[in-house]
């Protein structure tokens, strides 16, 4: 790990860069993918399955039977995994519902705030090298408790043509049944446009890779939102003395695991011997790891920043403004309190970012690439719209009258002047 010692304030900013994608050159592979789609649907979608997941389809909707037979291919364990972390993610996000608010703003002007559900949602789930059943969970649970009205799923197939049963099991426990076995930029295309078999959506949510997160962006320029810019995950674990070098290694390695393009940075106030123990800790860890491979890789990119005092690793750590944030440290709370910048902190020697991942209850959707400076982590809210009422009296006009007009007419506006102009006249004010 590349140590970085007491660094410049002017130096931060190039230490806290993450790994940069040529965009143009994403998008000119990204488009040609829209196109297609939009010209040709769902035979253009069968053609991208074949040349990028490598499969043949006839259809591109998951049939309820093999939605029902997911429940027979799981062990029970990992089935009562997935409902009791269901339980916790919808109590932690039921507790998130808005109270409407009515305001009587001066006598006769009522104002009213109503939440309304998005309508239809798309949820990208990745497949491939981790299939992320759990973030079915994290995106299917709160459009639930919204009360989206329709709530489609698109990840990729196998090679075999089959969707994970891990996948298809979580979406049931959510209630959702149009899955589609469409992975990549054509999965985005195909929600954002509609063909004959996937609806189009009025929001799409969800990770993926360079080429997912470019077609997100893609969709977000027509008339499509999405739930966040991203990019590749990340993590800082902040560490002091107390810090246990096995979980400090252990939480870099989960994080580094994802891919290679993941980015992992350790952010030290302890002395270079802690440091070197975290190294070993490490070392011995990623050997032992299935996907070691993905995991070095990341490694390779990774950086350790060993600061004097814990002010300066807490400046450096808004600035850096991570996805997760892990704060390995003996003042967690106190150090948490000033913390600006980050999408999911957590709190002391024993609250890993896994469970943050699976099964706390906290969203696992967060913003990345420094995006945390602007952008919350996916809640509740990601799910619905608040709409403004209002309703104004005869009182309401003769309160309000006199403010409306003299402002539209500062602003050269007459016809604004009029509308209330005209009421006040009607009533003889």
């Amino acid at each position: 790990m590349n140590v970085i010692y007491n660094p410049n304030r002017s130096q931060w900013q190039e230490l806290t860069q993450r790994p940069v994608f040529d965009v143009t050159e994403l998008f000119s592979v990204v488009s040609p993918i829209f196109k297609a789609v939009s010209e040709r649907g769902d035979d253009a979608l069968k053609e991208l399955e074949l040349q990028f997941d490598k499969v043949s389809l006839q259809t591109l909707r998951v049939g309820d039977d093999e939605i029902n037979e997911a429940d027979s291919l799981l062990d029970t364990n990992l089935k009562d995994a997935i409902n009791k972390a269901y339980d916790n993610i919808y109590a932690f996000h039921d507790a998130q519902r808005f109270e409407q608010i009515e305001v009587e703003t001066m006598p006769g002007v009522k104002c009213v705030q109503k939440a309304v559900p998005v309508e239809k949602v798309g949820l990208y789930i990745p497949g491939g090298t981790a299939p992320l059943f759990s973030t079915v969970l994290m995106l299917g649970v709160p459009a639930k408790i919204a009360g989206c009205k329709q709530v489609i799923v698109c990840t990729p197939p196998s090679c075999e043509g089959k969707v994970n049963p891990a996948i298809l099991y979580a979406a049931k426990c959510c209630g959702i049944t149009e899955i589609f076995k469409i992975g990549g930029a054509q999965a985005i295309a195909a929600m954002s446009v509609g063909t004959a078999s996937v609806p189009k959506v009025d929001k799409i949510f969800g990770p993926g890779n360079q080429y997912v997160m470019a077609a997100k962006q893609l969709a977000a320029l027509s008339n499509v939102a999405i739930d966040m810019p991203a990019g590749p995950s990340e993590v800082e674990v902040l560490v002091d003395d107390t810090c246990v070098p096995a979980f400090v290694a252990a939480d870099l390695l989960s994080q580094a695991e994802h891919g290679p393009d993941s980015q992992v940075v350790l952010v030290s106030t302890t002395d270079n011997d802690v440091v070197k123990l975290i190294e070993e800790e490490l070392e011995h860890q990623l050997n032992e790891l299935p996907r070691k491979d993905f995991a070095a890789k990341a490694l390779r990119n990774s950086r350790c920043v060993l600061f004097d005092n814990m002010q300066d690793a807490i400046d450096f750590t808004n600035e850096y403004a991570p996805e997760h944030l892990i704060i390995a440290a003996e003042d967690y709370n106190d150090i948490a309190n000033q913390i600006t910048h980050a999408g999911s902190v957590f709190l002391g020697n024993y609250s890993c970012e896994s469970a943050g991942d699976y099964a706390s209850g906290t969203n696992h959707t967060l913003p990345t690439k420094a995006w945390a400076k602007a952008y919350s982590g996916l809640c509740l809210d990601s799910f619905i719209r608040k709409i403004t009422f209002q309703e104004i009296t005869e009182e309401g006009v003769k309160n309000l009258a006199g403010i409306v007009e003299t402002m539209a007419e500062a602003e050269c506006l007459d016809a604004h002047k009029n509308a209330m102009k005209f009421r006040r006249k009607s009533l003889n004010i």
